[in-house]
């Protein structure tokens, strides 16, 4: 058993770290609990390609900028070394390599119990476990072919990982659609999509479109707020090049309409299909459903995006959003 401290933080993450901090300055005592082995470990396991969305001066948390030109984009491992520092410099309480594995209300605020079988008793909590953390498998995929690899999205680190073939990307998040310009250049991919894929500019009027939001409060809007609503449900990201139509000019991808011709949409190097996606029951097929018509697709490798994930802890009720109720 640890001592008790005033504040466990769970997830030593971006937010864990900042909230580490920020707790550090006000002279609170607490620990921060982090199941990777080293901090930043996270974002090395990623796919390759991956950087980050926000410029580095969007990027940075409190108490130390991201260093290199401010409207330049972070790599994973370059984010991660800058988590690893960030802990570091600020000699933030980290513990590595364990997790929790029961949280329970007492009389005196929580008790956590760890892997190892430590007991961390605190009077507050703060969950910063993350999102997209954890693939979400759809039960179709049970019906492919045995011979038909399947990956997720931690799965495929680069296009060598997919195999020869044509691939499946279900899914046209951030990390969907990353991966699939990522294998078009080697590869015939097909993207199913459940709604079309806003982007925005990277720049407007010569400036990086991240000022811009910040200076309208888009990015400080709470998540209950219309803003903040009208934000999640529109859920955009950067253009910086990936969009079918900028890609299709460059002769790489080429994009088609969920209107246009099946044959069109079956010739293209990557087809963005507006879709409920289906196994159609025969070997390593997928019945793709474009408004009233349909076309079946035949991957040798079908990739699963990360979507949304929820770390339950044992003993807590969740709240209507699907986290846990710590009052």
């Amino acid at each position: 058993m640890t001592a008790p401290v005033d504040v466990l933080v769970i997830g030593g993450g971006q937010a864990g770290l900042a909230a580490s901090w920020r707790l550090g300055e006000a002279g609170v005592s607490h620990v921060v609990i982090d199941a990777s082995q080293e901090v930043g470990d996270s974002w090395r396991r990623r796919y390759h390609s991956l950087t980050l969305f926000t410029p580095h001066s969007f990027s940075a948390l409190p108490g130390l900028p991201v260093s290199g030109d401010p409207d330049g984009y972070a790599s994973r491992i370059e984010f991660a070394d800058y988590l690893a520092a960030y802990a570091g410099k600020h000699r933030l309480p980290v513990l590595s390599g364990t997790s929790v594995t029961r949280l329970v209300a007492d009389p005196s605020g929580f008790a956590a119990e760890l892997d190892g079988g430590t007991h961390v008793h605190a009077r507050a909590v703060i969950v910063c476990t993350g999102a997209f953390q954890q693939p979400v498998v759809p039960q179709l995929s049970r019906a492919f072919a045995d011979d038909m690899a399947q990956l997720t999205v931690g799965d495929c680190r680069n296009p060598m990982t997919a195999g020869p073939g044509t691939v499946l990307v279900v899914g046209d998040g951030a990390s969907g659609r990353d991966i699939a310009v990522d294998l078009a250049r080697t590869h015939k991919v097909v993207v199913a999509t459940g709604k079309p894929r806003r982007l925005f500019p990277e720049r407007i009027l010569g400036q990086s479109t991240w000022t811009w939001m910040d200076r309208l409060g888009l990015l400080s809007a709470s998540a209950g707020s219309p803003v903040g609503r009208i934000m999640q449900a529109t859920d955009p990201f950067p253009d910086r090049g990936r969009s079918f139509r900028a890609l299709r000019a460059a002769g790489s991808i080429s994009a088609r309409a969920s209107m246009e011709p099946m044959d069109e949409l079956q010739s293209s190097p990557i087809a963005a299909v507006p879709t409920s996606a289906r196994s159609s029951g025969r070997p390593a097929t997928a019945t793709m459903t474009v408004g009233l018509k349909s076309t079946s697709v035949h991957p040798a490798c079908s990739s699963w995006a990360d979507r949304g994930s929820e770390t339950v802890l044992l003993d807590l009720s969740l709240e209507p959003a699907g986290v846990p109720d710590l009052s």
